[in-house]
C-alpha cells in the first residue's frame, strides 16, 4: 500500500521535472515558459492592461510588471497608452512575440508527446480521470478554507 504522502511528493517530484524540462526546451528557442504564459494569453485575448493580465493569470502586479518589461526590451510586446484611462497602459504582443512563441510552443509539444509516449490511451485516460478527481478534491478544500476564514 502506497502511503499519501508518497504519492503526493511522486506528483511534486514529477511536476517540478516536467517544469523544468519544458521550461529548458522552450527556452532554448528563446522563450521560457514563464514567458510564453504571458505571450500565449496576450496573442489569445488580444491587447489588455497589466492588471487584467495579473488578474486572468494569477501573478502580483509586480511579478507581471517585470515581466512585461523584459519582453518589451526584447521586442515582443510593446505598450500604448490607454484610451480610456491615462494612467494606465495597454500591452501587445508584437509579429516578434508571435514568431517566438510559435517557435517556443514546438519543442514544448514535442517534449510532452515524448513524456506521455510511456502511457497508452488507456492510462492517459485514466491517469487524466484520476487527476481531476485530486483536482476537484483541492478546489473544495480550498473554498472550505476560505468560507471558514470568512
Amino acid at each position: 500500500m502506497t502511503d499519501k504522502l508518497e504519492v503526493t511528493e511522486r506528483l511534486f517530484d514529477l511536476y517540478h521535472c516536467v517544469h523544468r524540462l519544458v521550461n529548458t526546451t522552450m527556452a532554448e528557442e528563446g522563450v521560457s515558459l514563464a514567458r510564453s504564459k504571458f505571450l500565449f494569453y496576450l496573442s489569445s485575448l488580444g491587447p489588455c492592461r497589466c492588471a487584467d493580465i495579473a488578474s486572468a493569470l494569477g501573478f502580483s502586479p509586480r511579478t507581471v510588471t517585470e515581466a512585461i518589461d523584459g519582453l518589451e526590451r526584447d521586442g515582443m510586446v510593446v505598450r500604448e497608452p490607454d484610451p480610456e484611462d491615462r494612467r494606465a497602459k495597454i500591452i501587445s504582443i508584437t509579429d516578434r512575440g508571435r514568431v517566438a512563441l510559435d517557435a517556443a510552443l514546438e519543442p514544448r509539444h514535442r517534449t510532452i508527446e515524448a513524456l506521455f509516449s510511456a502511457l497508452d490511451e488507456c492510462e492517459r485516460t485514466e491517469l487524466f480521470r484520476l487527476l481531476g478527481r485530486l483536482r476537484d478534491k483541492a478546489s473544495e478544500i480550498d473554498e472550505n478554507r476560505h468560507s471558514l476564514a470568512a
